[in-house]
């Protein structure tokens, strides 16, 4: 069944192999159909991977091999929130050991130009205090390309 609401990212190529990556990295995370194109299409041939629909994390999506027409930016990302330090090593380094590249702030983006955010809970939950909890953790944060979850919980604690 497809579901109402579909995120659709658009690839220059590569979706299916990202959407294979996605399920081997994150929980909930499935490939479903690979549709080919039934002719040739402005950035491939008939017989070509067209679409492939995967979920990340149980958000349902649809990776459109788009061609370079157009880029990803920081305007579209996956947040992806995590409950300790090895869990954010692991994602992170998984997306930037597989080609990718670091940011700030907790972002990074996959060797596909999708950006996303590995967000510690302790993060979240701390800007949600707002006052100076949130002014401290967020300051730390400003400081990090990975969030270090030790060093948010010590500015919690001012």
């Amino acid at each position: 069944m497809i579901s109402k609401n579909t995120v659709c990212i658009w690839y220059d190529h590569g979706a299916e192999e990202a959407a294979r990556f996605y399920a081997q990295t994150f929980p909930d995370t499935t490939v479903g159909a690979v549709h080919i194109a039934p002719s040739d299409f402005p950035s491939g041939k008939k017989g070509d991977v067209l679409t492939v629909e995967f979920s990340v994390c149980g958000v349902p999506c649809v990776g459109l091999n788009g061609g370079d027409a157009f880029k990803q930016s920081e305007a579209f990302s996956f947040q992806i929130a995590t409950d300790d330090q090895a869990e954010t090593d692991r994602y992170w380094n998984a997306i930037v050991g597989n080609g990718g590249e670091e940011s700030m702030c907790g972002w990074c983006r996959d060797k596909w130009g999708v950006s996303w955010q590995i967000t510690p809970r302790v993060l979240t939950e701390a800007m949600a205090k707002g006052g100076d909890v949130a002014k401290r953790a967020f300051e730390a944060m400003m400081e990090m390309q990975k969030i270090d979850v030790a060093k948010i919980e010590a500015a919690v604690r001012g």
